[in-house]
């Protein structure tokens, strides 16, 4: 059972909250060691599906259903981001997080394609045989 969208927009809202300030809480830890520094980027794209959420959701309230999110500002956005608050951690983080985006927004898009998208229609030709 899902929710509405002005409520998932304040639930994605404080998740990003959340993420961010136990990124900010753990620092010295999440820079530490390299593993550590890739959960660090890990936690960025984190903040990028919840970002690129809430952006979704309040424009959904805003504009009506049939709102869709583009890449330019609404992705660019979310993806800028959270690579900035990221590169708050460490500059690894950066880096880590923009390739744990990608393939997160790949896999979204793809979802999305298989829920959302019509069903494809059989061509027929227009010659009859006789």
């Amino acid at each position: 059972m899902g929710v509405t969208s002005g409520v998932s927009f304040i639930l994605s809202s404080l998740l990003v909250v959340t993420v961010f300030a136990a990124m900010q809480l753990f620092q010295t830890e999440l820079a530490s060691s390299q593993w550590l520094t890739i959960l660090g980027g890990f936690l960025g794209s984190v903040i990028f599906i919840f970002t690129l959420t809430a952006i979704n959701n309040f424009e959904v309230v805003l504009f009506g259903k049939g709102f869709q999110a583009r890449f330019f500002p609404e992705v660019a956005g979310a993806l800028v981001f959270a690579m900035f608050i990221s590169g708050l951690v460490h500059r690894v983080c950066v880096t880590t997080c923009l390739l744990f985006s990608i393939l997160a927004l790949y896999y979204m898009n793809k979802i999305s394609q298989g829920i959302y998208a019509p069903p494809p229609v059989a061509q027929t030709s227009g010659k009859k045989r006789k």
